[in-house]
């Protein structure tokens, strides 16, 4: 496995800090595969849930070429969904995760979150009851530059939500640009105002989270995340209080740390 060139434990949330990003990719994927590997010792069906950014890329790579997986007891989740793009867009988060890793592998089931239902609220239900019927293994984060994590933006995350999958309204503007920075649209307009999202209670659901944060750009909300008030005006902050959380970085986004 890659070595880390930098460990430190911040409240409760572990972190690794490696040479590049690719090292990341390479012992984030390998860390997620033996802890697969480990649960699928103990239960049959194994739930996971998965970020959907350029940000995970290297994670997935190096988890789907791992080998002593059943993927056939295991169902697979994604964490949010844009509302309003036409069926198969290639923006989609679900066609995302479809084109980079679950048409690649024998899953046992995919659930996706439909962004093109006349019904946003019921589509909401019928996936919060999915989730409580398939309690997670294993989360897959990401953190947004704004401090999201799934569609959790400052001013509408809640760590006590009573929910756990809703609508946000209003995407934060920093979250929608983050989108054209990472080369999904074109421009700032092209990007959908609205997405469901899994809430902070959902995510923390999960029995681990690995989460995956290369790249500099994301160097300045890592120094907030793991030096500032844990608060919902970064809500990725929460994580330093999950009990089994593991914060993968690479060189450039713990260059101020």
């Amino acid at each position: 496995m890659e070595a880390p060139i930098r460990e430190l434990k911040v409240d409760r949330l572990n972190v690794k800090v490696f040479a590049d990003r690719a090292a990341l990719g390479r012992a984030a994927g390998l860390a997620a595969a033996a802890r697969i590997r480990a649960m699928q010792q103990e239960r049959g069906l194994l739930n996971l849930l998965f970020a959907a950014a350029p940000s995970q890329g290297e994670t997935l790579d190096a988890l789907r070429q791992e080998p002593g997986i059943d993927w056939g007891r295991i169902d697979a989740f994604h964490m949010d969904e844009y509302l309003g793009l036409p069926p198969g867009a290639p923006q989609s988060f679900g066609r995302y995760l479809k084109d980079l890793l679950f048409d690649g592998l024998p899953f046992h089931r995919v659930h996706y979150l439909d962004g093109s239902a006349a019904d946003a609220a019921a589509e909401c239900e019928r996936y919060a009851r999915l989730l409580r019927e398939h309690p997670f293994g294993l989360a897959f984060l990401g953190i947004g530059e704004n401090g999201h994590l799934a569609f959790n933006d400052p001013g509408i995350a809640d760590f006590q939500d009573p929910l756990w999958v809703k609508v946000n309204e209003r995407l934060d503007a920093a979250c929608r640009q983050q989108q054209v920075n990472d080369g999904q649209f074109r421009t700032l307009a092209e990007v959908p105002t609205r997405a469901i999202t899994l809430t902070i209670p959902a995510l923390f659901s999960a029995r681990g989270a690995l989460v995956a944060v290369p790249g500099g750009r994301k160097k300045d909300i890592v120094r907030r995340t793991l030096s500032g008030p844990i608060d919902t005006s970064c809500p990725a902050t929460i994580l330093r209080r999950h009990a089994n959380a593991c914060l993968f970085l690479d060189r450039e986004s713990a260059a101020l740390l």
